[in-house]
């Protein structure tokens, strides 16, 4: 297999789609880049985050099985930003509660993370 050149997408599964469209149109400031009766896809630059409802999640993943949201955080999705503190403020002023931060970490950025209504953790990040 030739090495990746990139992330072309991310599928969220999520409980409530009308939620977490509104949520991800809101907080990221983004269009729908394509939506149907069970998704709605972001684009984040050259990838896309792809929100899926649960019940159409099984067709992509069996024979694994779809976990809850409430079965802890699994992973976290990593955003680039030229200023912490203020896109901090900027999140708050959309509703979004912090899980943590504004804070320097020891390996040298500034980071802060919150949930989306699905459950999934993003974290903002400005290197040092």
């Amino acid at each position: 297999m030739p090495s990746p050149t990139g992330i072309g997408a991310v599928t969220l599964f999520v409980e409530d789609l009308t939620t977490s469209k509104a949520f991800y149109a809101k907080v990221f400031d983004l269009p729908v880049h394509h939506e149907d009766d069970s998704s709605a896809v972001f684009r984040f630059g050259e990838t896309m985050v792809n929100l899926l409802k649960v019940d159409s999640a099984g067709e992509l993943v069996d024979p694994a099985p779809v976990g809850s949201p409430d079965g802890g955080v699994r992973c976290q999705y990593t955003l680039d930003v030229a200023d912490v503190d203020a896109t901090c403020e900027l999140l708050r002023e959309r509703g979004v509660e912090l899980l943590n931060g504004p804070m320097d970490r020891p390996w040298g950025i500034r980071t802060a993370s919150f949930r989306d209504p699905g459950g999934h953790v993003w974290e903002i990040a400005q290197p040092g």
